[in-house]
Formats: structure tokens, sequence, C-alpha cells
């Protein structure tokens, strides 16, 4: 499996939750939580963020927030997990949808999507996947599961060794990548497109060194 399925409101026994959804209407509760604390990030930045901002947007009671989530930092984290996972899917999606037969195509497709991401997905250029915030030890976490998750897909798609020298090239890629991508798109709306070329090349370059290794 790639990811956990989203749209059931991050199933699995997640220990962000303080109760895992079971109905529908409990899990589009909290799903509704997770839009309105995105938009709030994108309007106001993630330090400020707070649960009753969350609850008030939401149109739902503080009561409510705390139901499902114990604090602000594990809104921010349910909201990554949901951001890496849509990631994840509309990679896929993306490369049954170009036909893409080779890995240079794929690794193009997966800089688009990301692309795509940070101008349309709410919350996530703001939250990112490298940002740290107060009592967030979780980073590294995300991290290597979009990194587990992106592996996983080239070596089914496009047949990638499964080794420790890929594995490490994928958090090097994920992590290089997020970092110039959040660059590039610091101005809300806009990007630069130099930049997002020098990631492509860089990226294609370093994968070609790592699989003449393997």
């Amino acid at each position: 499996m790639l990811v956990t399925e989203v749209s059931n409101a991050l199933p699995g026994g997640s220990s962000l939750l303080r109760n895992e959804p079971v109905q529908a209407r409990s899990s589009a509760r909290l799903a509704g939580l997770l839009d309105a604390a995105a938009a709030v990030i994108d309007e106001i930045g993630l330090e400020r963020l707070t649960t009753a901002m969350v609850a008030e947007r939401a149109g739902a009671s503080i009561g409510t927030v705390y139901r499902y989530f114990p604090d602000r930092i594990a809104v921010v984290e349910a909201l990554a997990i949901r951001c890496a996972q849509r990631l994840a899917e509309r990679f896929v999606s993306s490369i049954d949808a170009s036909g893409a037969t080779t890995w240079e195509q794929g690794a193009d497709a997966l800089i688009d999507m990301t692309v795509e991401m940070y101008r349309t997905e709410p919350g996530f250029r703001a939250v990112r996947f490298g940002d740290v915030t107060e009592g967030d030890d979780g980073t590294e976490d995300r991290m290597s599961q979009l990194g587990g998750a992106v592996a996983v897909i080239f070596r089914d798609r496009f047949g990638f060794p499964d080794s420790e020298r890929m594995s490490r090239a994928w958090t090097v890629l994920t992590e290089a990548g997020h970092a110039v991508l959040a660059r590039a798109h610091r101005v809300p709306g806009a990007g630069d497109a130099a930049l997002v070329e020098e990631l492509r090349s860089m990226s294609r370059a370093y994968l070609r060194s790592v699989l003449a290794d393997a």
C-alpha cells in the first residue's frame, strides 16, 4: 500500500486523533476540520493557528475539535499527512493519465504534481514537510512517509531497486525538492519557473548516478 486512504479521514489507529471516526458523518466532520485549518493557515500562517480558529472556521464547537485533536500540533500533523497522501494519489493518477513509460517522465510528473499542489492545495505551501513547529517531533516521519510512497511507485512502475542506497536517495530528493519548491513558491499564486527547472535537472542527474551504482 502506498498510503492510507485519505478520504476515510486518517483511519488505521492514527495516534494523532483522540477518537477514530467510525461513520461517514464523523469522517466528514474531521475532513471539515482539516479543511478549515488549511484555510486559516493559508490566510495567517502556521504559527498563528489555534484550535479556536479551526472551530470557528469550521462552524463547530471547540469541543468538537478536541474530540479529535489534543492540540494544534496534532491538527498540523494530520493536515501534513493528508497533503502527503493526496500528493501520492495524484502522482499515480498523473502517471496513468500521461502514459509515462520511463523513469525520467515519472520524475518530471512528480515535480509537476508537487508544483501543482503548492499552487492549489490549501495548506500545502504553508505546512510543507520540512517545517518544524514548536513541540513537533514528527517531521522526519512525514518526510519518510512521502519518500517511501514515491519509492514504491518508482519501484513498481519503473523497476527501481529496493536498496538502502535508493532509500537514502529518496530522502535526499524529498528534502531537497521541498526546500527548493518552498523557495520557488514563497509568493502565493506565483512560482519561480527557473528554480523548478533547475530542480528537475538536478533530480534527473542525481537519480542517474544512483542507478548507475545499483
